[in-house]
């Protein structure tokens, strides 16, 4: 069972939370660099943050649905960043995960890496009766994956790793408004997206799912 170095970073702005995954990664390749070796340092950040779409390096900006003047109407702010996948809404109600690993230490690849945080998403909302799953051609944790027209996800994960090393990571929706997911095809498609509290009809902890998150994400690496 692996401990991770979390940090609960609050409500914080992306850009923020962004340059700081930055400067952690850049920790860690340095730590690796001067031993030679693989290193068990690492950061696992834990974040809110205010209304945000970010579009990933292979991402089309078409799939941004609002333009300048509604962005600022919504109070939402857009940036394209260095992580894979396309278009996505980060906001208040939503955590968002960021490990900052060396997969080598952990003697994982990149997709092994991906599945192992479904995993532990998946086991997460499993505390709530929720029942997720993988969708065949897409990353993240969907309800109902194998459903024509009920799937819907209700986790995007994007990642980027330098020198064997990650950032970006996840984003769980518990209680999103999910009134900014129509501004957007998240992730390029066209398809449903839901969070706990639509699932469940009621709002849920945010300390306690942090909690879970914690103890799923540890169990599983």
């Amino acid at each position: 069972m692996t401990t991770f170095n979390y940090s609960d970073a609050g409500l914080k702005d992306y850009k923020e939370c962004w340059d700081l995954q930055e400067e952690l990664l850049a920790e860690v390749v340095a730590e690796k660099r001067k031993s030679g070796q693989p290193t068990s340092k690492n950061h696992f950040i834990l974040v809110e943050h205010p209304h945000v779409y970010t579009l990933g390096k292979s991402g089309d900006e078409s799939n941004l649905l609002a333009n300048s003047e509604f962005l600022e109407k919504i109070k939402a702010t857009y940036y394209k960043i260095n992580r894979g996948g396309d278009i996505t809404y980060h906001g208040p109600g939503q955590i968002v995960g960021y490990p900052i690993i060396d997969l080598e230490y952990y003697k994982i690849g990149v997709r092994e890496y991906i599945e192992k945080m479904e995993d532990a998403i998946i086991a997460t909302i499993a505390e709530y009766g929720l029942e997720g799953g993988r969708k065949e051609g897409a990353t993240g944790v969907w309800l109902d994956a194998g459903h024509k027209v009920r799937a819907r996800k209700i986790c995007a994960i994007g990642v980027r790793v330098s020198r064997y090393v990650t950032m970006h990571g996840f984003a769980l929706n518990i209680n999103t408004d999910m009134r900014y997911f129509t501004y957007i095809n998240p992730c390029g498609l066209t398809f449903g997206v839901t969070s706990v509290q639509q699932e469940l009809g009621r709002k849920t902890d945010m300390e306690e799912v942090k909690s879970i998150l914690k103890e799923k994400f540890n169990s599983i690496y």
